[in-house]
């Protein structure tokens, strides 16, 4: 989450773990059918996320199993009801919630988008302020945690695509750990392959490596995505051309 989105602090004492929801928004990341996509228009997301920090010092962020209703958040406010347990700097007291599920409070506000990217065709019609107001709840003692780790944090692949927007021809940098070979694959905005590229692994050093691609013109005509693949990471962006 990138931009301004309601978003809920919570401290586990007994554990010494501070935990913060946050609630859609906008984001440069986000999952796309189990492959994170990294999109440097930063589009609308759905995306409810926990970031944790755990007693060590370490940081973590997740990506909760439920969806915001649809591209909302970006500018909401969460309002929490009176009487819940808090500090003075009003984080939520977690272990003080003793009830299975306790509601927290309101999401209200905020821009309901048409569409994850809009920047660049808005009218201004594509997007009007949210109405709806969200109760939140927190369920304690569930049977299964179900919570997928943002590995974004650990990847070492370092990608750079520019120019981006680009006039047909793109460079893509990234960094290697290993010996691999690598594929990069094209596609447009519902995932359909439009090309693939191959390299062997003696093609690229162990370190950092560069890649000169000239784009066809099915690339050129839409928004596409290109995703970088070695024997052991994958990571996707976004590319652009210019008008």
């Amino acid at each position: 989450n990138h931009y301004h989105c309601a978003n809920i602090p919570l401290y586990d004492e007994s554990k010494n773990e501070m935990h913060t929801i946050f609630f859609g928004g906008i984001a440069q990341y986000y999952d796309s059918l189990g492959s994170l996509i990294q999109d440097n228009n930063v589009p609308f997301v759905k995306t409810i996320a926990r970031v944790t920090r755990t007693a060590n010092g370490t940081m973590m962020e997740y990506k909760l199993p439920g969806e915001m209703p649809g591209l909302l958040g970006a500018g909401s406010e969460f309002i929490p009801i009176e009487g819940l347990p808090v500090y003075a700097n009003e984080v939520i007291k977690y272990d003080s919630i003793n009830t299975d599920t306790t509601m927290l409070g309101y999401i209200f506000g905020g821009i309901n988008s048409s569409a994850q990217n809009i920047f660049w065709i808005n009218d201004g019609t594509q997007s009007n302020a949210s109405d709806v107001m969200y109760k939140v709840h927190v369920i304690k003692n569930l049977s299964t945690d179900i919570n997928d780790q943002n590995n974004q944090k650990g990847d070492n692949l370092n990608m750079k695509v520019y120019p981006n927007p680009n006039s047909g021809i793109i460079n893509v940098d990234f960094n290697l750990r290993y010996s691999s070979s690598v594929q990069i694959h094209l596609s447009d905005i519902t995932g359909k392959l439009i090309s693939q590229l191959d390299y062997p692994k003696n093609r690229f050093v162990v370190g950092k490596n560069h890649l000169e691609i000239k784009l066809d013109s099915s690339v050129q005509l839409a928004p596409a995505f290109l995703t970088l693949i070695t024997n052991k990471e994958k990571i996707t962006q976004s590319i652009l051309s210019k008008p």
